[in-house]
C-alpha cells in the first residue's frame, strides 16, 4: 500500500500537534516548519480536520490550533478518513461493482482485501498517544514483518 501525502502529512501534523501543544494552540506555521509540509497544504488539511472534529481552530495572538480531544482518544485511522484517505488495496471499489479485471475478480481480491482490512484495523487501535509515544508494544522481527501485542502483522515498507 502506497499512502499519498494528504494521510501521511495529516497523520504528521496531528501527531506534531499532540506532542507540541500541551492543551495549547499551535500555528499551523512551526508544525509546517518542524514537518517540513507546505503551509498551504497544512491548511487545506487542517480545514478537513476541523470539520471532523478533530482540532479546533483558535484566534488571536496566540492562535493557531488544537486538538479537539485528547490525543489518546484520537486515532489515526480517525485522523486518514478526515482527509478522505483509504486504505483499498484493489482497483475495484466493493463488492457492487463489475471487477478488478473486466467483469470477474483478479486471483488476489481476496489477499488485498483482507490486508486493506488488516491495516484499517490496526490504524483504528493506534492513538496519536500512541503515535507519540513511540507505539508500545510493537517489535520489529526479521523479514520486515512488525508484529504487535494484538497480533496485527503489518508489512513495512522503505521508509519515506
Amino acid at each position: 500500500m502506497e499512502l499519498n501525502t494528504r494521510g501521511r502529512y495529516a497523520v504528521m501534523a496531528m501527531a506534531d500537534l499532540a506532542k507540541y501543544g500541551d492543551g495549547g494552540s499551535v500555528p499551523l506555521s512551526a508544525i509546517a516548519q518542524r514537518q517540513q509540509i507546505s503551509l498551504d497544504y497544512l491548511e487545506q488539511l487542517f480545514l478537513k480536520l476541523r470539520r471532523a472534529g478533530l482540532v479546533d481552530s483558535v484566534r488571536g495572538r496566540h492562535g493557531g490550533y488544537k486538538l479537539g480531544r485528547a490525543a489518546g482518544d484520537i486515532f489515526v485511522a480517525e485522523v486518514m478518513s478526515a482527509v478522505e484517505e483509504g486504505t483499498r488495496m484493489t482497483r475495484c471499489f466493493g463488492d457492487s461493482t463489475p471487477g478488478c479485471v473486466g467483469d470477474s475478480r483478479c486471483l488476489t481480491h481476496n489477499l488485498w482485501t483482507a490486508l486493506g482490512e488488516r491495516i484499517e484495523s490496526f490504524l483504528a487501535g493506534v492513538s496519536l498517544k500512541d503515535v507519540i509515544e513511540g507505539l508500545p508494544g510493537t517489535a520489529p522481527v526479521a523479514g520486515g514483518v512488525l508484529h504487535t501485542s494484538s497480533s496485527i502483522a503489518t508489512l513495512e515498507g522503505p521508509a519515506q
